[in-house]
C-alpha cells in the first residue's frame, strides 16, 4: 500500500492507497496556528510532526491496516513555511514561520526585484522562505539546519540522517536558481544564508525512515500545490486555506509574466502559478463573526457587497503585502447571508484575477480542495472565468498526488461535477476590481 501525506497549514491529511491507487483509508489531524503579533503567523514544528503521526494512524485504522502494510510513503507539504533547528539536538530554535507571515514585508521592499524574478521565477514577497530564514538567522547561525516542512519531516522520520528537499519546494525559497535547480551563491550572499544550513536538493527521494515505530521507505517529496497539479495532470485550482492556480509549462523556465511566478513542478519540468493567500480562511473568519454556516448560500445576490479578504495582504497578481481586507458596498439593509455570499464570490473573483494573468486562458480548469464541493462556487467560478470548471471527485488531490509520486505512477482522476459558463458577470467583476482598488489604496 502507499501512504500519501499532505501536511497543510491548518491540518494534515493522509490517504492510504491500495496497489491500484484507490483510496482504502483516510485520516486527518488539525494543527494549531498562532498569531502572536499583527502579521505574524507561527506553528510549533513538533506539532507538525505529531499531526502526521495522528493522521497516519487514523488512515491505517480506517483501512484495518498497519504500517507493515505500507510499501512507500509520499510527502506533500505547506511550502514556504520555514523551520530552523539545532543539528545536534534536533530541537527547533524558533517556531516555524508560516507562509502567511508578513513580518518581513519591509525587507522585501528593499530587494532587487528583477534579479530575483530572473533568477528564481519569484517576486520579492514575505510569502517566500528567504526573508523568513534571514530573520531567524539574526539570532542563531551556528550549528543549525534549515528546511521547509518537507525537509523538517524527512529529518525527523530519518532520525536526522537525511537533510534534503526536492526542487518543487526548493524553488519556493527565493534562494534557488530555477534553471540549474541549484542553490544560488549570489542570492545566499544577499540574504546572508550560509550554504551549510541548506538541505541537499534531490530530484528523486528514496530513503529509509521510521513512522509509528515501523520502518518505511520515503519515495517522494513535493510542495502541496505541485503534488495536486501532478494528480490533476492539467491546469488546476486548489480551493483551500488559500487558492492556488497552476499550469504546466514543460521545460520553459523563463521569467514569468507579470503577476505570476514560475516554479519547479513535481515529477519534472516547470509550472506557472498564481497564489491567493486567503480563500476559505475568510469563510472560517466569517463563521466566527456572523455565526452562520459560511458554505450555505441563501442570498440571491450580495446586494452590491464585496469582500476583499486581504487579511495577509494580496498575492497574485497584485503582490501587495500591505493591502488590508475591506468590505465595500455595505448598507443598513445588508444581511448576514449577503456577507456569506460575498465571501464565497471573493474566492471566484481572486481565482479569476489569477487566470486573467496567464498568457493563455486554459480551456478547462480543474478544482479540488474543501470548497470545490460547493455547487454555487463552482457555477459562479465558471461564469467568472468564462471556461468550464470540473470539480474532482477526490477532494484531497494533494495527498493523492503525493502517493502517486511515491508510486511513480499517474493518479486516477474522476470528476464529481462539471460547470459550464452560463451568465454574463462582467458587471460584477468590474465592481470587484473597484473594491480591490480600495484594498490597495
Amino acid at each position: 500500500m502507499i501512504l500519501g501525506i499532505d501536511q497543510g497549514t491548518t491540518g494534515t491529511t493522509c490517504l492510504l492507497l491500495d496497489d491500484a491507487l484507490e483510496v482504502a483509508g483516510r485520516g486527518y489531524a488539525r494543527v494549531p496556528v498562532e498569531t502572536p503579533r499583527q502579521g505574524w503567523v507561527e506553528q510549533d514544528p513538533h506539532e507538525l510532526v505529531a499531526s502526521v503521526e495522528e493522521a497516519a494512524r487514523a488512515a491505517l485504522a480506517s483501512a484495518g491496516a498497519t504500517m507493515r502494510d505500507v510499501g512507500a510513503v509520499g510527502i506533500a507539504n505547506q511550502r514556504e513555511t520555514t523551520v530552523v533547528w539545532d543539528r545536534r539536538t534536533g530541537d527547533p530554535v524558533h517556531p516555524a514561520i508560516v507562509w502567511q507571515d508578513r513580518r518581513t514585508a519591509d525587507r522585501c521592499r528593499e530587494l532587487p526585484a528583477e534579479l530575483i524574478r530572473e533568477r528564481t521565477g519569484l517576486t520579492p514577497d514575505p510569502y517566500f522562505s528567504a526573508t523568513k530564514l534571514e530573520w531567524i538567522l539574526r539570532t542563531r547561525r551556528e550549528g543549525v539546519a534549515f528546511g521547509t516542512v518537507d525537509t523538517w519531516l524527512l529529518w525527523r522520520l530519518t532520525g536526522g540522517a537525511v537533510h534534503a528537499t526536492d526542487p518543487s519546494n526548493a524553488s519556493r525559497t527565493m534562494l534557488l536558481d530555477l534553471a540549474s535547480l541549484e542553490w544560488d551563491d549570489e542570492l545566499l550572499a544577499l540574504f546572508g544564508v550560509p550554504r551549510e544550513v541548506l538541505p541537499d536538493v534531490r530530484a528523486e527521494i528514496d530513503v529509509e525512515g521510521e513512522l509509528l515505530g515501523e520502518p518505511v521507505r520515503i519515495r517522494a517529496l513535493a510542495g502541496d500545490q505541485q503534488a495536486s497539479l501532478y494528480a490533476h495532470g492539467a491546469a488546476k485550482a486548489t480551493l483551500g486555506t488559500g487558492a492556488f492556480v497552476l499550469a504546466h509549462t514543460g521545460d520553459d523556465c523563463s521569467p514569468p509574466p507579470h503577476g505570476l511566478v514560475r516554479t519547479a513542478a513535481a515529477g519534472g519540468g516547470y509550472a506557472l502559478e498564481g497564489s491567493v493567500f486567503v480563500a476559505t480562511a475568510a469563510l472560517e473568519w466569517l463563521r466566527g463573526v456572523v455565526g452562520v454556516d459560511p458554505f450555505t448560500v441563501e442570498a440571491g445576490s450580495t446586494g452590491g457587497v464585496y469582500l476583499v479578504p486581504a487579511f495577509a495582504g494580496l498575492g497574485s497578481p497584485h503582490w501587495a503585502p500591505d493591502a488590508r481586507a475591506v468590505f465595500c458596498g455595505l448598507s443598513r439593509t445588508t444581511t448576514r447571508a449577503q456577507l456569506v455570499r460575498a465571501a464565497l464570490e471573493a474566492i471566484a473573483y481572486q481565482v479569476g484575477d489569477v487566470v486573467a494573468a496567464f498568457p493563455e486562458r486554459p480551456a478547462l480548469l480543474r478544482i479540488d480542495g474543501g470548497a470545490s464541493a460547493n455547487e454555487f462556487l463552482g457555477r459562479f467560478l465558471a461564469d467568472v472565468l468564462g471556461v468550464p470548471v470540473e470539480a474532482s471527485a477526490e477532494k484531497e488531490m494533494t495527498a493523492l498526488g503525493a502517493a502517486a509520486l511515491a508510486a511513480r505512477r499517474a493518479a486516477p482522476r474522476r470528476t464529481a461535477a462539471r460547470y459550464d459558463p452560463e451568465l454574463d458577470v462582467s458587471g460584477l467583476v468590474a465592481g470587484w476590481r473597484d473594491a480591490v482598488a480600495v484594498a490597495l489604496s
